[in-house]
């Protein structure tokens, strides 16, 4: 990795100049947003530039050395101890594996994701990685959890002002830059259900250590994902149990490190495999890959959307029509009834688009009931950590397409039928209205005071 770090290192660095010179168009109005939410005057352009995540963040030394373990090398030691004859340090080591990195191992392996998610499960099983999980049905959990807290925050709208509009809370880069930029005007708003990410955590370290009678410090849980925000999600304090001493993801490896170890150990895919993905359940039946409605990120507004058309209005929608606002990626969809609108939501992606939408809610001027928000361009397909090219350090946009292709051809199926979702409602979480349900499937969001100093470099 020493080799990728450095080529990081120095476009990170060409970043931050970038940065420092364009920063003088935004700086008022940024501030604007964070003064207004916290109610502080502040000022000078490191804040805002520690603060800005209009690329991958910049990183305090304390985030930096959580993160150290977010590593190949870090897996591979762990791999090497198992190895050792001391079994009282062995590991089970459990991936998960997002369902929007599958089509990244599909385009460069040259096969259908089905095919190419049993070669990816091979190669993790020869490196010593005892089960591999797809993350879909922690999705699932996620977006039922979003459903059910957007139609109580749609009944208490005319007496709190900070049930809606709701914005989604699965993308770790918008959630960092609304804790630690926006503060109050935007945190009371976010949805509680905690991200497919670490629902999936959760589920590998309560439920399934549980199953087999392994406490969860055993486990080491390794998340492979097209994001490196996703290492610094892993690393909150709400998801560590200090007891135990174990987080509920270990690490988190993006697409790229998985493929660049891959190449490293000169695989041939070809030589690989076909070993189908396990089941949290262990069922040994359907092993059909499936994906949620949606442009390539579960698809949260889609869901919820026709979710409330039907709970609140009696209305089935079938089929949903985008409005395209100021670009692809700010976007907004409607329902309407006898020229009444009783709906609107809206799916904002990227950093500028985002800037947009706080600038809105400042004002006043936001129409929708949910926003669904994503820090990258284009969703999670587009995530830095699998669709940058290697050369020019910029989104392959040819490679997205192919990406964007491979995941559409997936069946869908929504999470409302999926049994396996029914009986780990029943049997993890002892039922939907359970408080288990609050403890382990949500979490809360806060604002967070920089009272440290921020390098000048960028990690990534």
């Amino acid at each position: 990795m020493s080799e990728v770090n450095v080529a990081k290192r120095k476009k990170c660095e060409n970043c931050t100049k970038q940065c420092n010179k364009k920063q003088s168009d935004d700086e008022v109005n940024l501030f604007q947003d964070r003064d207004e939410a916290n109610g502080q005057v502040n000022g000078g352009s490191q804040q805002l530039l520690s603060a800005c995540l209009s690329c991958d963040g910049c990183l305090s030394e304390e985030e930096n050395l959580k993160i150290s373990q977010q590593s190949l090398e870090e897996v591979e030691r762990v791999l090497a101890l198992n190895k050792k004859c001391d079994v009282s340090k062995h590991k089970v080591l459990v991936a998960s594996v997002c369902p929007q990195s599958l089509p990244f191992f599909a385009v460069k392996f040259g096969l259908d994701i089905s095919e190419a998610a049993c070669k990816l499960c091979c190669f993790l099983k020869s490196l010593g990685v005892h089960y591999v999980f797809d993350t879909t049905l922690a999705a699932g959990f996620s977006i039922l959890e979003s459903q059910k807290e957007f139609i109580l925050r749609y009944h208490r709208r005319n007496h709190d002002s900070h049930a809606l509009p709701m914005f989604t809370s699965c993308c770790p880069g918008w959630i960092r830059y609304s804790e630690r930029v926006l503060g109050s005007l935007v945190t009371p708003h976010i949805c509680t259900a905690r991200s497919p990410q670490q629902i999936m955590g959760c589920l590998v370290k309560d439920y399934f250590s549980t199953q087999q009678k392994l406490s969860p410090e055993k486990l080491y849980h390794l998340v492979v994902a097209p994001c490196f925000d996703k290492k610094l999600e892993a690393v909150r304090e709400e998801f560590y149990n200090s007891l135990l001493e174990t987080r509920d993801v270990d690490c988190v490896l993006t697409s790229g490190e998985i493929y660049y170890l891959m190449e490293r150990r000169k695989i041939i895919v070809e030589e690989l495999d076909l070993v189908p993905l396990d089941h949290v359940l262990g069922e040994t039946g359907d092993s059909v890959l499936v994906r949620h409605e949606g442009r390539g990120s579960e698809g949260f507004l889609e869901h919820i959307f026709k979710h409330a058309a039907k709970e609140l209005f009696g209305l089935d929608v079938h089929e949903i029509t985008y409005k395209t606002l100021r670009n692809r990626d700010f976007q907004e969809v409607t329902l309407e009834r006898d020229g009444e609108t009783l709906l609107q939501f809206a799916a904002v992606y990227g950093f500028r688009n985002i800037q947009t939408l706080v600038h809105r809610m400042r004002k006043g001027h936001v129409p929708y009931q949910l926003v669904e928000v994503l820090s990258c361009p284009g969703g999670c397909l587009s995530g830095r950590g699998q669709a940058e090219s290697e050369k020019e350090h910029r989104v392959d946009k040819a490679l997205v397409q192919q990406m964007e292709e491979a995941y559409s051809s997936l069946p869908v199926r929504l999470p409302e039928v999926n049994p396996v979702l029914h009986t780990l409602y029943q049997d993890w979480v002892e039922g939907q209205d359970s408080s288990h349900v609050s403890s382990l499937l949500h979490t809360q969001y806060r604002n967070q005071s920089q009272s440290h100093s921020q390098p000048i470099y960028m990690q990534w």
